[in-house]
């Protein structure tokens, strides 16, 4: 998942208000979207991403609660007694509506104890389990709240999940680095030896933008499926692809990979993605 803002600002409540106010402020992608689905529906979503999105920001801030918070929410998955804490508390709530996959969320918590000891990614192979962890789950999870009719929903929701994951990792590359971090592989650097610097990586990125399209390519073809959100999940996964194009743009000019799709670009994709269904 994506960095964001000092922890002393984040709300780690599961109270509704604070799940719409993180939404809005942090998802602006996903709260666009989301604008799409019917109100109950709606703030359900926005509980769940307060859930992950907590626990995300725990572990990138090294908070002195993050693994004990993690273990509370991975014990709940496994149907184990734990604490309670308020990601606990929203689960529970959300489970009694919805058949929220406990699965998911212990390989999401898998994530997260891996972002508390990291170790360098050799393969793409790492770094696809990787993104499934963090980000595939998601998907799976959010399939439990707006239904699916195929028996390909859930691969395809995975697909779209990692999708979404390599698009932040490209994005955030040169943050990370400065930071500390890289979520490229060793396999993919030894491919394509240019180096990591704006300006001389653009075969690095051409390769791994085309496989984050493949991704997306394969998660789209699923969407279809849902029975609730289907204008929602496309118009998010549409926004999010256009990250990849900015990416690709910048990349030309030499520039840093952070990327930013302007709102005027966002609410033109958005009227793309509404006509094509109507």
């Amino acid at each position: 998942m994506s960095r964001a803002a000092p922890a002393a600002s984040r709300p780690v409540t599961a109270g509704l208000d604070a799940a719409r106010a993180v939404m809005s402020s942090r998802a602006t992608t996903f709260s666009l979207a989301s604008g799409l689905l019917p109100p109950a529906l709606r703030d359900d979503v926005a509980r769940l991403y307060l859930v992950f999105r907590t626990l995300d920001d725990l572990v990138d801030d090294r908070h002195p609660e993050a693994a004990d918070r993690v273990a509370a929410v991975g014990a709940w998955a496994r149907s184990q007694p734990g604490a309670d804490s308020p990601e606990v508390r929203a689960l529970d709530d959300l489970a009694r509506r919805h058949p929220l996959s406990r699965e998911a969320v212990s390989d999401f918590c898998l994530g997260m104890e891996q972002d508390l000891a990291p170790a360098p990614f050799l393969s793409e192979r790492d770094v696809d389990r990787y993104c499934y962890r963090v980000a595939g789950t998601v998907g799976l999870a959010m399939v439990g709240l707006l239904g699916a009719a195929g028996p390909d929903a859930d691969a395809c929701a995975v697909a779209l999940g990692i999708a979404m994951q390599r698009t932040n990792i490209l994005r955030d590359l040169d943050e990370d680095l400065a930071a500390g971090r890289l979520y490229v592989s060793e396999e993919v650097r030894d491919r394509h030896p240019g180096g990591l610097e704006p300006g001389r990586r653009g075969r690095l990125l051409g390769a791994l933008i085309r496989e984050a399209d493949d991704l997306y390519r394969e998660g789209e073809a699923g969407i279809a499926s849902l029975r609730h959100g289907r204008f929602a999940v496309g118009l998010a996964a549409a926004l999010y692809r256009e990250i990849l194009r900015e990416i690709e743009r910048r990349d030309r000019r030499g520039l840093a990979a952070r990327a930013v799709v302007s709102d005027a670009r966002k609410l033109a994709i958005a009227g793309r993605v509404i006509l094509g269904a109507a």
